[in-house]
């Protein structure tokens, strides 16, 4: 029977030409056949095409290193773009679930404070919220006056809550507007000395009497959507996972 089986099997340049027609996924469900076809699948003839049109910048470094194989190249470079290219898990934490409190004073004395809850507060599908301030909180600020602006973020219940801007300073000359904005530290763990590329953005319109607070990434300057802004936050409001990622 062995014999049989055997001379049924094709031949080894058969095996060769066939696989210049498969395609890497195929290729590896090949190679599991026996150790023929394995050897035939991993040829680099055969994974050399299919490296270079993928991952060129991996394929030249076969000159480099020439022990390596094509294939575990192929296989190095899919499983980077696979990681780089996962798409992020659902929030945690929901929009229904944070607190926004706001406060801007001058020389100690507030000139209004703002606990609001973010679904209450307008947006556009990104993490910028605006909410009105009650009529004439303004009345009387000068310009080059001093200010301290706090903005937290409070998880229902009072169980946690995140700064994300404490800012002091003056005001300019004209105060129509005031725009303050403040780098947020790194999300996760250990990660405190690496920048986190995003900084909370707070605007005051004095004319319409309005705040606006949200999440902007520094690489473009845009607001960063709402499920990106509750997966930062989640990292600061509830217990962390990272242990079990």
């Amino acid at each position: 029977m062995c014999e049989t089986r055997s001379k049924n099997l094709p031949p080894w340049e058969a095996l060769v030409m066939v696989a210049h027609y498969l395609d890497p996924q195929t290729l590896a469900l090949a190679s599991c056949v026996s150790k023929s076809w394995c050897q035939a699948m991993s040829l680099d003839v055969v994974w050399q095409p299919l490296c270079s049109s993928s991952f060129p910048s991996l394929s030249n470094l076969k000159i480099s290193y020439p022990s390596v194989p094509y294939h575990r190249l192929y296989a190095t470079g899919l499983a980077a773009f696979k990681r780089r290219h996962k798409p992020p898990s659902k929030p945690r934490l929901s929009i229904d679930n944070i607190v926004f409190t706001i406060q801007l004073s001058t020389k100690g004395v507030p000139i209004f404070t703002i606990a609001e809850a973010a679904s209450n507060m307008n947006n556009n599908q990104v993490f910028k919220f605006d909410v009105d301030v009650k009529h004439g909180s303004f009345k009387g600020i000068k310009g080059l006056e001093e200010m301290k602006v706090t903005w937290n973020v409070v998880l229902k219940g009072w169980e946690a809550i995140f700064t994300m801007m404490d800012w002091q300073g003056k005001l300019s000359c004209r105060p129509v507007e005031g725009w303050f904005s403040e780098e947020l530290p790194c999300a996760g763990c250990c990660s405190s000395e690496v920048g986190s590329g995003i900084v909370a953005d707070l605007k005051v319109d004095m004319e319409v009497e309005k705040v606006s607070v949200g999440i902007l990434r520094v690489v473009d300057w845009r607001y960063v959507s709402i499920e990106d802004g509750l997966r930062y936050l989640q990292h600061f409001l509830l217990p962390c996972q990272c242990d079990g990622m």
